[in-house]
C-alpha cells in the first residue's frame, strides 16, 4: 500500500529544557517495520548520527532534542519514507546515506532530499549517498573528462559505472571501456596462474563486479562478447583513438606520466572519461612520479575538465573504513609535521 501523507505535530509530552519534540504519523502500518528496520536499529542509527531522542509507539516517531537536530531527522525520516512509498528499500546504507546528507544541508543548499539526482540503470536508480558523491554526480553530467580523486569505500568507480551504463543504455554512448594498469601492490603478476587474461582479470574484478550491480549478468556477458563493454589493462589502449565510448580509467594512481599522457589522448568525438584514484595508496617503484599526481597538477582549470575530491565524511562503506582513512591521514600529516621539524632544525 502507497503511503498518502506524512502527517507532523507537536508532541504532547513536555519538550526537554531548550529543546523540542515533535511526533511523526505514519499512515501505512505495513511499511513500518522497513523505516524502523530489525529489532528498531534504523531508529538507533538515526539517534547516533543526530543527536535526538527517538521513540515509536505503533505508527508514530516521536523525535526529542535540539531543534536543528530535530529538524534534521525529522527530514531524514520523510526522506526514507519517500524512498519506502516508491517501492524501494531501505538499508543501513541507507540510513547512513541520509544522515551524511542531512547534517551536510547546512553546507550545501542543494540538499534537500526530494530533490536530489540519480543515475538510472535497468537495475534501478542510483543515487548519491554523501555530498562529495552528489558533487561527482553533477561533474559526470556536465564534463566529459572527470578526474575522482579520494580514498577507498566514496564510490568513485561505482558512480562512473553507472553512468556509463546508463548512457550505453539510453544509446548516448556505442559502448563501454573499462581499464587499470596491471601494477602490483606487493605481489608479482608473474607467478600469478594461467594466460594472460587469467593474470589481468584478478586487477579487474572491481570493474566486473559494478557492472554486474548495474546490468542483468546476461546483458553483461551479451555485451562483453560483442564488445559493447570492454575490459582491459591500461597497456591495451596505446595505438588506439577512443570515440563515442564512455572510458574509465580506475586506480589511476598506479600510471606512469607516460601513461597517463597515452591514456588521455585517447579521447575521440563523443568520448567521455573517467579518472579515478586515491593518491595516498600508490604502488609504483620508489622515484616513479604518478600519472595522475602530474596529470592533477597540469589540467586542473583546463575547460571542460571536472574535478571532484573526496574526503573521509564520503566513505559509504562500513563506518570503520572511515576511521582507518583518518587514522592513516592523522598518522602521515604527524609525520609530515615531524620532518618539518627536523629540517628546521
Amino acid at each position: 500500500m502507497r503511503l498518502t501523507h506524512i502527517a507532523a505535530s507537536k508532541s504532547a509530552a513536555p519538550a526537554p529544557l531548550s529543546g523540542q519534540a515533535v511526533t511523526l504519523l505514519f499512515n501505512d502500518n505495513a511499511l513500518m517495520p522497513q523505516l524502523l528496520g530489525d529489532h528498531d536499529r534504523h531508529l538507533v542509527r538515526l539517534e547516533q548520527g543526530f543527536g535526538v531522542r527517538l521513540a515509536c509507539r505503533g505508527n508514530k516517531v516521536a523525535i526529542s532534542g535540539a531543534p536543528d537536530r530535530v529538524q534534521a531527522a525529522q527530514a531524514a525520516l520523510a526522506g526514507l519514507w519517500k524512498r519506502l512509498e516508491r517501492g524501494e528499500g531501505v538499508t543501513s546504507g541507507d540510513v547512513d546515506a541520509v544522515i551524511r546528507l542531512r547534517s551536510a544541508a547546512d553546507e550545501d543548499p542543494r540538499l534537500p532530499l526530494s530533490d536530489l539526482p540519480a543515475i538510472r540503470t535497468r537495475r534501478g536508480a542510483v543515487g548519491p549517498r554523501s555530498p562529495g558523491q552528489l558533487a561527482y554526480m553533477e561533474a559526470l553530467q556536465r564534463h566529459e573528462m572527470v578526474f575522482a580523486l579520494g580514498p577507498a569505500g566514496t564510490g568513485k568507480t561505482y558512480l562512473a559505472v553507472a553512468q556509463a551504463v546508463a548512457m550505453l543504455t539510453a544509446g548516448r554512448v556505442e559502448r563501454i571501456v573499462l581499464c587499470r594498469p596491471a601494477v602490483e601492490a606487493g605481489e608479482r603478476l608473474g607467478f600469478l596462474p594461467g594466460d594472460l587474461k587469467e593474470k589481468i582479470d584478478p586487477y579487474l574484478r572491481p570493474l566486473y563486479d559494478a557492472l554486474h550491480d548495474m546490468m542483468p549478468v546476461d546483458q553483461v556477458l551479451r555485451r562483453l562478447g560483442n564488445g559493447e563493454i570492454e575490459v582491459a589493462p591500461l597497456a591495451f589502449m596505446r595505438g588506439r583513438t577512443l570515440a563515442h565510448a564512455f572510458v574509465i580509467l580506475d586506480e589511476a594512481q598506479n600510471t606512469t606520466e607516460a601513461q597517463m599522457k597515452m591514456f588521455l589522448t585517447r579521447m575521440g568525438e563523443g568520448t567521455r572519461m573517467v579518472i579515478t584514484g586515491d593518491l595516498t595508496q600508490i604502488d609504483l617503484p620508489p622515484g616513479v612520479r604518478s600519472g595522475l599526481r602530474d596529470a592533477v597538477e597540469t589540467l586542473e582549470g583546463v575547460a571542460g575538465i571536472g574535478f571532484t575530491r573526496f574526503g573521509t565524511r564520503d566513505v559509504v562503506r562500513h563506518t570503520l573504513v572511515a576511521r582507518i582513512v583518518d587514522a592513516y591521514d592523522q598518522r602521515a600529516a604527524a609525520a609530515r609535521e615531524h620532518s618539518r621539524e627536523n629540517d628546521g632544525a
